[in-house]
């Protein structure tokens, strides 16, 4: 990452066409394969094509994400969990709890995902524009999933406390944590520091204008930035530069170049690289504990490892066109189901886990899968009757110009 620069150079195969991917994390819409081409950034003559195809493998591996992440919030760790389920999900499943206590670098893969949608679908916008996409596609599914896990957890029949008006209220700006206020969504976590990427990559590559040097510039400046940080132990530079979290989304970012300028890139392979040896370092020192008796899960260092490298395996091989043939249609649908799974699964998940397992007696595996589905299910109606028409409303209340 510290190479030379070479001179901005056009991408070898880049194809003209806006490019409207998205994620939440991880996490939203589904991704076109091909990036703007703007003024001094253009395509070879002879080499552009009309078609701009999804990269649905990139859809699929999301769902996947989502559905780790899952796995650890129903079987792989204690808390409000086993409430629901009577017990620790140790008993539960006495099999698979070491391995769902794996899940949760699901999100570690989120954010690889997100650095490479957000480093294309941010590519030759405006900010202005850049802002109305995320917003839009963030918000409406949020804003419905607060309220609704709010009124549920308010039935008097059910077993988890509400949170208070003005917590709620302040839930719906997804600012919570800073605020010191409590969360309504367990997994809004992710959310914030989404969000704190969102501003970071808006006002140093947006902002300015995506270039590749910018690009590069800005991964390797906050490459070496975070380390910093970590090495400063200033809570101010730890909450504006994430030193666990960047060289995730800065790998993210890598996998783009590669996809935009082709696998020969030397720069764009040391940014996967470097980023790929931060990352494992700190998801190992961030969740790897050596067995005890009195530790719920044991997870292993060289397992932890595994999984990072098998992440930031697949995006770059997405990147690179090796994963063309994972082209199903369903899973454009699987990755628009992502986002609002991803929003209700845990906390709607331990009132259905409560229902089916503690009321009407069913299996702890039945109950897995079946609140699984359900909550699959909810994704869809969220997805189809929220999404769906909100999304393009607040987009164009942000930003009414009409695309070029």
């Amino acid at each position: 990452m510290t190479a030379p620069l070479p001179a901005e150079a056009p991408p070898p195969a880049a194809v003209p066409g806006p490019s409207t991917s998205s994620v939440s994390a991880l996490l939203t819409r589904p991704v076109s394969a091909v990036p703007d081409v703007r003024k001094g950034d253009a395509a070879p003559p002879g080499k552009r094509s009309r078609g701009a195809p999804r990269l649905r493998a990139l859809d699929g591996l999301r769902l996947i994400a989502a559905l780790m992440v899952a796995a650890y919030h129903l079987g792989g760790r204690n808390g409000e969990i086993a409430q629901a389920w009577g017990s620790s999900p140790a008993r539960q499943f006495p099999s698979l709890h070491g391995l769902f206590a794996y899940g949760c670098l699901g999100v570690q893969i989120f954010f690889v995902i997100s650095g490479f949608v957000i480093c294309m679908s941010g590519w030759g916008r405006s900010l202005r524009a850049f802002i109305a996409s995320r917003v839009s596609r963030l918000y409406p599914a949020y804003w419905v999933a607060v309220l609704l896990v709010t009124a549920v957890f308010a039935l008097p029949w059910v077993a988890f406390e509400a949170l208070g008006p003005s917590d709620v209220l302040t839930n719906l700006t997804m600012l919570q944590q800073p605020l010191g206020a409590k969360r309504v969504l367990g997994v809004c976590w992710t959310l914030w520091a989404e969000m704190r990427f969102y501003a970071l990559f808006a006002l140093c590559v947006v902002l300015p204008g995506a270039t590749r040097r910018r690009v590069v510039l800005f991964c390797a400046g906050w490459t070496l930035a975070a380390a910093v940080a970590q090495a400063a132990h200033v809570p101010a530079l730890d909450l504006v530069l994430m030193p666990q979290y960047a060289p995730f989304f800065i790998g993210g970012i890598g996998c783009y170049l590669l996809h935009r300028y082709g696998g020969r890139d030397p720069v764009a392979w040391a940014v996967v690289g470097v980023s790929w040896l931060i990352g494992q370092h700190f998801a190992v020192a961030g969740l790897w504990h050596p067995p005890s008796a009195t530790a719920f899960s044991y997870r292993s260092a060289l397992v932890v490892i595994a999984i990072v490298t098998v992440g930031f395996a697949l995006v770059t091989a997405i990147a690179l066109g090796r994963m063309r043939w994972a082209d199903w249609r369903w899973l454009t649908v699987a990755g628009a189901l992502t986002y609002p799974f991803y929003l209700v699964h845990e906390h709607l998940g331990w009132v259905v886990v409560q229902g089916l397992h503690g009321g009407l007696r069913l299996p702890s595996y039945a109950t897995f899968a079946l609140t699984i589905v359900l909550m699959l299910a909810l994704a869809w109606v969220l997805h189809r009757w929220v999404e769906r028409p909100l999304t393009p409303v607040l987009k164009r209340a942000i930003d009414p110009r009409p695309k070029r």
